[in-house]
């Protein structure tokens, strides 16, 4: 009996394997950005490449593609609330980065890439330039945000899933092909900035996670060709890129007058 609880132990898997709740949501989150990257190649770009002149299929594709990207950020959100309000294993932050780099790096990366195969006006290897400094801005945000601890409540850069939807909207809302470029990198350089964005916890949780159904109501809308479902659309990445810009002139806005704040607290104790 001795030798069969020794066998049992040994067999035991370590806690730093197993998985937690929180983990399983994350894992979810990868397998939501690889399943956007293969829509993409399929009912986009596969088509594209093969003189398929079905249009309907690359809609459909492009939507479905964006919708998980969508669902993967829904992911992101629940796992980290679950993880404060339960647990994580100790491979939850390596996880999280890495399906992060999956989803908000890979995958909008390569639907811009793709977007540069076959759009029109578009230019590929310029295209292939903005993929890549997409995907370079994320590894080099979520790196920095193993590395850099930051007062609670903030990150440091725009987070890579609100980049990469952003991202996303920029190539949806079909602008020429140099304005679309020019977005994309100054998307890329908010995610790598030291501008500030409040972490979605509380209220602002629950307005992320209705604006994230909003969109793929939106998204629906315009693949099944409803009426109105390309304005409805455009209208949505338009509010997308509006949030982009606004939130850090706030929060630059507020830095500024903290900063103020500070000099006259300062000054007011220098005063006899």
């Amino acid at each position: 009996m001795p030798e069969a609880d020794e066998v049992d132990e040994e067999e035991e898997m370590p806690l730093s394997l197993r998985l937690s709740i929180a983990d399983t949501l994350t894992l979810g989150n990868a397998t939501c950005g690889f399943m956007a990257v293969y829509f993409t190649t399929t009912g986009i770009l596969i088509p594209h490449l093969t003189g398929s002149q079905e249009s309907g299929m690359a809609r459909h594709s492009a939507a479905t593609a964006v919708i998980l990207m969508l669902c993967a950020a829904v992911f992101d959100l629940f796992d980290g609330l679950v993880a404060r309000k339960l647990r994580s294993s100790p491979m939850g932050a390596e996880l999280d980065n890495l399906s992060d780099l999956i989803s908000f790096g890979l995958a909008p990366a390569y639907f811009v890439l793709v977007y540069g195969m076959v759009a029109d006006d578009a230019h590929q290897r310029m295209a292939a330039l903005g993929a890549i400094v997409v995907l370079l801005a994320v590894v080099l945000r979520l790196a920095r945000f193993s590395c850099v601890t930051m007062k609670d409540g903030m990150f440091q850069g725009m987070p890579s899933p609100f980049g990469a939807l952003t991202v996303v909207s920029i190539v949806l809302l079909e602008l020429p092909f140099v304005a679309t470029l020019l977005a994309i990198l100054g998307t890329a350089w908010l995610m790598v900035s030291r501008v500030e964005y409040p972490k979605p916890r509380g209220r602002l949780a629950g307005a992320m996670l209705s604006w994230i159904v909003l969109s793929m109501g939106l998204l629906a809308a315009w693949a099944f060709d409803a009426p109105s479902g390309q304005l409805l659309l455009q209208t949505g990445c338009a509010l997308q890129l509006v949030m982009g810009a606004v939130i850090p002139l706030f929060a630059t806005a507020r830095r500024v007058n903290n900063f103020r704040d500070n000099r006259r607290e300062a000054r007011a104790a220098q005063l006899p």
